[in-house]
């Protein structure tokens, strides 16, 4: 039996969301019932209201998930829930594009058009309201201003220095590119964005160095360790219990 707390926590967010994916001909209630009472009461009673995660960022959270898990059908059925509870047009984009310096283009570019049509279909006009607040001489000093806010200025400093010479490259791409063209930009903060680079990095699975790197960055932006292991907490039905747990450890080697 699916309990009320699950069904109205699921019916809040996804109420008026008709979209389904091609190939869905039948509800997956009718078809599976047994699993979706399971992940229903798992996912929108017991994980859902556990803690006190703010009921928009925990669906910026989830959004950020399964676009490194490249999960467009769901994704898209997510996103236009994320719209009914107050996500905005520009801040679905910033997910999307903070995923690019994480996830890399080829799984991104197929999202922006699922993104799009999502937006479309809900009646927002393309594009939405630009982000860009750097230009292309100065990206990449005011990048290394937000990268050294979030690392701190020994660390980056350190980093670069240490750099082999033919590595020296990525260093400054990391700088101007990752962090002046995406970090900067409008509609989230440094902090918002933090969150979702590191909810990325734990679903993308096999970072476990940057999500490390980003776990210090989150504390070192204000996310509290508490923080982040509801933010693993809320992720867990989406990522699975390997990955989660390893996000629990990478949390645990960083703050204790």
């Amino acid at each position: 039996m699916i309990t009320k707390k699950a069904l109205e926590n699921h019916d809040s967010i996804f109420e008026g969301v008709k979209y389904a994916p091609a190939g869905e001909t039948r509800p997956m209630g009718e078809t599976n019932p047994e699993y979706v009472e399971t992940f229903l009461n798992f996912a929108f009673d017991e994980v859902y209201d556990h803690g006190s995660y703010d009921k928009k960022l925990r669906w910026m959270v989830i959004l950020a998930s399964m676009i490194a898990q490249n999960t467009r059908d769901r994704y898209k059925v997510f996103l236009a829930a994320g719209l009914n509870i107050g996500i905005t047009p520009e801040e679905v984009m910033e997910i999307v594009y903070q995923a690019v310096p994480y996830c890399g283009i080829a799984r991104v570019f197929d999202i922006i058009y699922d993104t799009n049509a999502v937006l479309e279909a809900n009646g927002v006009k393309l594009p939405v309201k630009g982000g860009i607040r750097v230009s292309h001489e100065n990206r990449f000093k005011e990048g290394l201003k937000v990268q050294k806010s979030i690392f701190g200025d020994e660390n980056i400093d350190n980093m670069r220095n240490n750099a082999p010479e033919d590595e020296k490259h990525i260093q400054d791409y990391l700088s101007a590119n990752c962090f002046g063209d995406y970090y900067t930009r409008s509609y989230l903060d440094v902090r918002t964005r933090e969150v979702l680079t590191l909810a990325m990095l734990i679903s993308l699975g096999g970072c476990e160095p940057q999500v490390k790197s980003h776990i210090q960055g989150n504390l070192n932006v204000g996310n509290t360790r508490e923080f982040l292991i509801e933010t693993v907490t809320q992720l867990l039905p989406y990522i699975g219990y390997p990955r989660a747990l390893n996000a629990l450890r990478c949390i645990d080697e960083v703050t204790k």
